[in-house]
């Protein structure tokens, strides 16, 4: 009687490898994507839009349009930076709504009163002073100068006030008809009709080099042009007095006035903003003016060469933090604009792949069997071994206990059996083919004595 016994294969299940495979794919393609949302969504919350209030002069005026401009560049530019511009009755009310702290910017000529909260962000303009006298008539000093009976040509009647406080004549009684505002377009008649023995023109450096109206006056009947040689000491006596330099031809180049570089005085305009503001602003409105210079000039020459704020502390108005980072060190400002956003990406990433690896690992992930489990079915072949009663049977068992084997060696190569409990294996395949010999020999031993054993292989098996 043969004894039938059940072949049993050991194999790996084959879609745990290819499962394993996909479900890693997948997490970090989620991973990825998440990333890619939430620094999305960080930028935008990070990059909210901030709008600051610009305090202009007359709407009609070159701040104004100045700042219509740079309102246009921010948000051209994608910037988080929005003006709202607020007209005055002039640049002295706009820069007292400023002194007050209801305006976040300002722009102010270096001869009024500076806020001691004002930083500059940037140098919009120079105002050039051409001292002027009749034909043939120089002028050889400021001491002769203030003698004369002086006419202002500038857009603002503050202009005569810095001329006298230039001179220190505002103290004196006849301070105001010494040194008068002259109506615009008066220049050839002053001299003529109006009694003056000088002319203090105060203008943009920019408007300067293209008013042709010089260049026909001095055809017409000509003038003098003179040199202020106490500059320098003019610069270092009053705040906000800077030396300039007209370069030969530059008030007109045929004739060419002047003929020889003139030291001269000048003053600049700023942009300033309010010293609270923060550093990151300042420096993304510093960044977005000295980027599109071109784009900010206006059409009647202003802000025609927009220049770094002076970061020295000794300026006369000190550079604001922000402005004076991005001056001072521009190789970093591709960091400055992206590494909030780096930053927040990396540390997204380790968050969001922690996760998805505690999920892989824990929940989702089809684990390997364990080698000692593969040995619970090496010791059944072992139970099943002692009812076997036929070499047909040894050898079924021995098939079985081969396959999982087999099975075990792949298992371990390909990754769908750990090495969980190897040693337990290694000894319960041992023990069961030691047993498996055995048997066989005693089988053989005792063949024919024992009626209960059948000695010859079935003809399928021989």
């Amino acid at each position: 009687m043969n004894a039938e016994v059940p072949t049993q294969q050991a194999k790996a299940p084959p879609t745990l490898v290819t499962s394993n495979r996909r479900q890693v794919v997948l997490f970090a393609a989620l991973t990825l994507i998440l990333t890619i949302a939430t620094v999305w969504g960080g930028r935008i919350w990070l990059k909210h839009y901030e709008t600051l209030v610009f305090a202009v002069g007359d709407a009609n005026g070159p701040e104004a349009r100045f700042a219509a401009k740079l309102a246009t560049v921010l948000k051209s530019n994608a910037s988080r930076l929005r003006l709202k511009i607020v007209a005055n009755a002039d640049s002295a009310k706009a820069l007292a709504q400023f002194d007050r702290r209801q305006a976040d910017l300002a722009v102010l000529r270096t001869d009024a009163k500076v806020p001691p909260h004002a930083r500059a962000l940037a140098i919009l303009e120079h105002d050039i002073v051409l001292l002027i006298s009749p034909p043939g008539k120089k002028i050889k000093s400021l001491a002769e100068l203030k003698k004369k009976k002086i006419a202002v040509l500038a857009a603002s009647d503050s202009s005569a006030v810095f001329v006298r406080n230039s001179l220190d004549i505002s103290e004196n009684s006849d301070a105001a008809a010494r040194v008068q505002m002259a109506p615009p377009n008066s220049f050839e008649k002053l001299f003529s009709s109006g009694g003056f023995g000088a002319a203090v023109v105060i203008a943009h450096a920019s408007t300067i080099v293209k008013d042709k109206r010089y260049e026909e006056y001095a055809k017409r009947g000509g003038f003098t042009l003179n040199a202020i040689d106490e500059s320098k000491a003019l610069a270092r006596r009053i705040p906000g007095i800077t030396e300039e330099t007209l370069a030969t031809g530059m008030v007109s180049s045929s004739p060419a006035i002047p003929d020889d570089d003139l030291d001269t005085i000048g003053l600049q305009w700023l942009l300033v903003a309010q010293n609270r503001m923060s550093t990151g602003t300042a420096g993304d409105l510093a960044r977005a003016i000295y980027e599109n210079k071109a784009e900010l000039v206006l059409d009647d020459g202003f802000a025609t060469k927009i220049e770094p704020a002076d970061t020295d502390k000794d300026a006369f108005v000190i550079a604001h933090q922000g402005a004076a980072e991005y001056i001072n060190d521009e190789t970093k400002s591709f960091m400055d604009r992206y590494s909030d956003m780096m930053y927040l990406g990396a540390g997204a990433l380790s968050v969001i792949g922690s996760i998805f690896a505690a999920i892989y690992t824990n929940l989702t992930r089809v684990a390997p069997e364990k080698a000692s489990e593969l040995a619970t079915a090496i010791l059944d072949i072992g139970e099943r071994m002692e009812h076997a009663t036929s070499l047909d049977a040894l050898d079924a068992l021995q098939d079985e206990l081969e396959a999982i084997l087999r099975g075990a060696v792949v298992g371990l190569r390909d990754g769908t059996i750990s090495t969980d409990g190897l040693e337990t294996f290694k000894l319960g395949y041992e023990f069961v083919r030691d047993e498996l010999g055995m048997r066989r020999e005693s089988l053989k031993r005792h063949a024919g004595h024992e009626d209960n054993v059948v000695i010859v292989k079935s003809a399928q098996s021989a």
